[in-house]
């Protein structure tokens, strides 16, 4: 069965299935080829035609295939016609549904919109949206041209899309909720600080990502520089735009493997090497005017609701599924090594032996590569969260500020970093390639009921069901096969790392 919708540039056909809408494949932007390749996003040209929009998008330029083999992921190619986006509708025709945004992590260097099925959303009397947007270089290139950021530029045209068109599939515009995981939650933290983002959603959730990780300009454009000379060409956008996709892909992925064989923060500057991330939102003056937690500690973004929250052991993942978990000892730990091209302990602002002393006291029986894991998951999500939470709460004054941590333990691994992406998309496929591995063989159905019910509730009233956030009580949701309100959990983390970036 097909339906028709209306947007502003022209007609879509779609597909119901059980009682779900789903149109495919929408482009919110002009493809990024040609002219437009490198440079912020173009509108979108009209079509006269019914348009199909039944089958996935292309998906954009990155260094690697995602983890999926086997799924709808892989019939989506990479290409320049990537700036397209995915709706999943209860009812074209309503009106006044609220609307959530799910904006995909992948370390700002993969991500395909095929991974992610909203169609339990709209089950649920929700219209959710799934967008794309470039990555790597071809999203976060800075040549000091006044061109960077074009990835974060892509999500300001998405949501300007929705604005002007999720009407047409029952959405309240005046409605819209942006969620987002790791690079995701990441980008929704700068959007949160973004003047250019400013009206465009009324709520926001950051799932493991917050508003600390965006890089200095200066860092940004000697990182550009360096790829130009990987690529032997200018380091313009003109001279860059005209390699190849594949080459451009290439030298990214040699640039890397640079950084991982030596992460000398005076070449790659020191958010590079402690996040083994080349690629991500830089502090331009302009498209990001400054870091953005400093913006909304200012009071940006003071009138969104926000749900802030990560994962008990979030970082661990990485150490564990490269293995380099199981090769840390303690004397790295001690003595501060970098372990197969993982940052040492003290790359993340703590003095190595007071990191050490107070982590092992925390974690008596913890592993040495488990203590590890411990500091990169404060460093990366845990303080940014509980740092952004604060400034939220204190600058806003009607939108309200709310906090959790994800606890349920992924077997064999713990609580790490995507476990909760299926619970609250409440598609527990224990087959998928993507988040299968992470689920177990019987993974708890009614945490996937509690957890998306509550992003549900949250977008639709701006109350998740749980008190909200404020400095002295610091009220947290912990879910987990038995959720609870907890109070504080996170205090001697706080203090131990009060000061320090």
């Amino acid at each position: 069965m097909n339906t028709v919708v209306q947007t502003t540039h022209g007609q879509l056909r779609g597909s119901v299935d059980n009682g779900v809408h789903r149109f495919l494949g929408i482009p919110y932007a002009a493809p990024a080829s040609g002219a437009n390749r490198l440079r912020p996003p173009r509108p979108v040209q009209p079509w006269t035609e019914i348009r199909d929009a039944t089958r996935y998008g292309a998906a954009p330029f990155q260094l690697a295939p995602p983890e999926s083999a086997g799924t709808e992921w892989d019939t989506e190619l990479a290409g320049d016609d990537c700036l397209n986006l995915n709706v999943w509708t209860p009812d074209p025709g309503g009106a006044g549904l609220p609307v959530m945004v799910w904006i995909q992590g992948g370390a700002f260097e993969i991500g395909s919109t095929a991974a992610y099925d909203g169609r339990n959303f709209a089950r649920d009397g929700v219209v959710c949206v799934v967008i794309n947007w470039r990555v790597g270089a071809d999203g976060f290139l800075d040549l000091g041209d006044g061109q960077a950021n074009v990835g974060l530029l892509d999500q300001v045209a998405a949501l300007e899309w929705v604005r002007g068109n999720i009407a047409a599939f029952g959405g309240d515009p005046g409605n819209v909720t942006v969620f987002g995981q790791s690079a995701g939650a990441m980008s929704i933290g700068v959007l949160l600080s973004m003047p250019r983002a400013e009206g465009l959603f009324r709520r926001a959730i950051l799932q493991s990502g917050a508003a600390h990780h965006a890089i200095p300009t200066e860092t940004a454009q000697r990182i550009g520089g360096l790829l130009a000379e990987k690529l032997g060409v200018p380091p313009t956008r003109e001279a860059m735009a005209a390699v190849p996709p594949q080459r451009f892909l290439a030298a990214q992925a040699e640039l890397k493997a640079d950084l991982f064989a030596k992460p000398d923060p005076e070449r790659w500057g020191r958010d590079a090497v402690a996040g083994l991330m080349l690629w991500q939102p830089t502090i331009d003056g302009d498209v990001v005017p400054q870091r953005p937690i400093e913006r909304i500690g200012a009071g940006a973004g003071a009138t969104v609701d926000v749900i802030v929250g990560t994962n008990t052991e979030d970082w661990k993942l990485f150490l564990a599924i490269t293995g380099v978990i199981a090769k840390v000892t303690e004397q790295d730990l001690a003595d501060s090594n970098s372990v197969d091209g993982f940052p040492p302990m003290s790359a993340y602002g703590l003095p190595a032996d007071v990191a050490y002393r107070e982590y092992r006291s925390h974690y008596p029986a913890g592993s040495p590569g488990d203590l590890l894991a411990a500091v990169e998951t404060d460093w990366w999500v845990r303080l940014p969260a509980l740092r952004l939470a604060d400034a939220h709460a204190a600058a806003a004054t009607t939108a309200r500020t709310y906090m959790y941590e994800f606890g349920w333990p992924a077997p064999g691994l713990g609580a790490v970093h995507a476990v909760e992406v299926p619970f609250v998309f409440d598609t527990l496929d224990t087959h998928s390639r993507l988040f299968g591995p992470l689920l177990g063989a019987d993974p708890p159905q009614e945490l996937a009921d509690a957890m998306h019910a509550a992003w549900i509730s949250f977008a639709a009233t701006g109350d998740p069901g749980w008190p909200d956030y404020d400095p002295a009580r610091r009220t947290t949701m912990l879910f987990d096969t038995e959720s609870r309100v907890i109070h504080d959990p996170r205090a001697w983390e706080r203090a131990l790392w009060e000061g320090i970036r």
